[in-house]
């Protein structure tokens, strides 16, 4: 357990105001997509995934940080994430959108400079007459699905554009790439399966960068590594190797006021449907956070916050603003009004967080709320 000192309310108007405050360590995010970098080869490009609001950081802020590392390449989710992430960046950067086309906004890719990944040979042809129409190829990706089941190209279509390769013509082929399914599990078969599939494929193809590594596979080995990596959740601080120590640094902290402190004792009950029952003379804190604020229901009477290296157990139900701490063995000057509590902090990171919650740390990530005071540290501030 690492030394922590209670924090301290930062001594702005927008934190005063603020029930709860997320901070995010710029220079940590890009020590951890350095670190993902060092994994791979010299003439292996490391890329960045920042869907999803940059995985609840902000991914205007993400993006920039990593431009301003290095990082020349980023994926994101859909279309609008790809338009708002070009404003941010501006000209430059490639940015590749996962979902693919959509059906009329095929002019929406060039004039924002985006780059669709297509997932389905409908999506091809489409892309192609695009082309076609415009009088000159555009860059796209291929997408293969190699065992997912989910988004690109199944075999059965796969052969028919080796069968007929005029399928690719008039497209500007950027990258082939496939996606694992359980990369964090390094011996499981589906990963060499895949491997596998995905090298069959590429030997039929016109020449194209590959990218096939996620954040847990760029950790699996050089032969996941192709050309193009794209750790994503790696990069905020979740472990990619589950079961080893955590190579990735913590990027976000979040921390809730305690709005009130009482005493109560049997048989009090705590919060709605009476799921907590004092058991003797308890103290219980009141703080600013909800599942409103995107922390979930599932750690009503499971969740841990710390006060400095004081354990707090959630006690009672999570409900939509407010959570009630039994904070009995803290010592009273470290839990008055107005201080802070940590929900995500060095003593709880977003596994462990996400572990108590029965989910995993890119939905405790992505459901950060809004209502937060967002504070960025780092070189970016």
């Amino acid at each position: 357990m690492s030394d922590v000192t209670a924090p301290a309310t930062p001594n702005t108007p927008e934190a005063r105001r603020a029930g709860a405050i997320l901070t995010i360590d710029l220079d940590a995010f890009k020590t951890n997509w350095r670190t993902c970098a060092a994994q791979t080869a010299d003439g292996v490009e490391t890329a960045a995934v920042v869907k999803a609001g940059g995985y609840g950081i902000g991914a205007d802020r993400a993006a920039q940080a990593l431009r301003d590392a290095g990082c020349k390449t980023f994926f994101v989710a859909t279309i609008d994430e790809g338009i708002q992430l070009r404003e941010a960046l501006g000209i430059g950067p490639a940015i590749h959108i996962f979902n693919g086309l959509m059906d009329g906004a095929e002019r929406d890719y060039p004039h924002h400079d985006l780059i669709p990944v297509l997932n389905s040979l409908g999506e091809v042809d489409a892309w192609r007459a695009f082309c076609t129409g415009v009088g000159e190829p555009l860059p796209c990706d291929l997408h293969i699905d190699t065992g997912m089941s989910r988004l690109g190209l199944p075999s059965d279509e796969m052969q028919k554009i080796i069968d007929n390769p005029d399928h690719l013509t008039h497209l500007k082929l950027d990258m082939i790439l496939s996606h694992l399914t359980v990369s964090e599990i390094t011996d499981h078969p589906n990963n060499a399966e895949q491997l596998a599939a995905f090298r069959d494929v590429l030997s039929h193809m016109p020449p194209a960068r590959a990218s096939f590594a996620n954040s847990s596979a760029i950790f699996l080995g050089p032969e996941f590594h192709f050309d193009v990596t794209r750790p994503g959740v790696a990069l905020y601080g979740v472990n990619p190797t589950p079961g080893q120590l955590n190579p990735m640094a913590q990027v976000v902290r979040l921390q809730a006021k305690i709005l009130q402190v009482r005493t109560i004792d049997t048989p009090q009950t705590v919060g709605y449907g009476a799921t907590h029952t004092a058991q003797g003379l308890e103290r219980i804190a009141t703080v600013a956070l909800g599942y409103a604020d995107g922390y979930s229901r599932d750690l009503s009477n499971a969740g841990l916050a710390y006060i400095g290296n004081h354990k707090a157990p959630v006690v009672g139900r999570v409900s939509m603003d407010l959570i009630t701490l039994d904070v009995s063995t803290v010592p009273e000057d470290l839990c008055r009004v107005g201080m802070l509590v940590d929900m995500i902090g060095p003593n709880n990171p977003v596994d462990d967080v996400a572990k108590r919650a029965g989910t995993i740390g890119y939905e405790i990530l992505t459901s950060l709320g809004s209502r937060f005071h967002r504070v960025y540290v780092g070189e970016e501030t």
